[in-house]
C-alpha cells in the first residue's frame, strides 16, 4: 500500500508539470525519440531529459536506448493507478454531492409544506 501511495505521487508530481504534460500529450500520439520531443520547446536537451526522468520515475514512460537515439513511449499501466485514484475520488464526490442534493430537497419540501400550512 505504501509503495503504490509513492508512486501515485510520483505520478502526479510528473503530471504537475505543463512541459510534461505536452510530452505526454504527444506521446499518446505513439513513441518518439528524444529529439522530436524537444522540437517543440525552447530548452535544451539535458532539461528535456530532466522531464523524462521525472516521467519516468513517475511511471508513465519508459524510454530504450539504440545507438545514440532514446527512444521515449507510454507506459499505460503508471496511467493505471493514477486513473483508479481519480475513479475512487469521483465516486466518493459524487456520492457526496447526491447527499447534499437529497438534503437541500428534503429542506426544500419542508419550506414548501410550511409555507402551504400557514407556519
Amino acid at each position: 500500500m505504501d509503495n503504490h501511495l509513492y508512486q501515485l505521487d510520483r505520478a502526479f508530481g510528473a503530471l504537475a508539470d505543463p512541459t510534461r504534460r505536452a510530452i505526454m500529450a504527444r506521446l499518446a500520439q505513439g513513441e518518439a525519440s528524444v529529439g522530436e520531443l524537444a522540437r517543440p520547446f525552447d530548452m535544451a536537451l539535458p532539461s528535456l531529459m530532466k522531464h523524462i526522468r521525472v516521467l519516468e520515475t513517475g511511471g508513465l514512460v519508459e524510454s530504450e536506448k539504440q545507438g545514440r537515439v532514446r527512444t521515449c513511449r507510454l507506459k499505460p499501466s503508471g496511467l493505471k493507478g493514477v486513473e483508479n485514484w481519480l475513479t475512487e475520488q469521483r465516486a466518493i464526490w459524487e456520492a457526496r454531492l447526491d447527499r447534499l442534493e437529497a438534503y437541500a430537497t428534503s429542506l426544500e419540501k419542508k419550506a414548501r409544506r410550511k409555507k402551504r400550512d400557514g407556519r
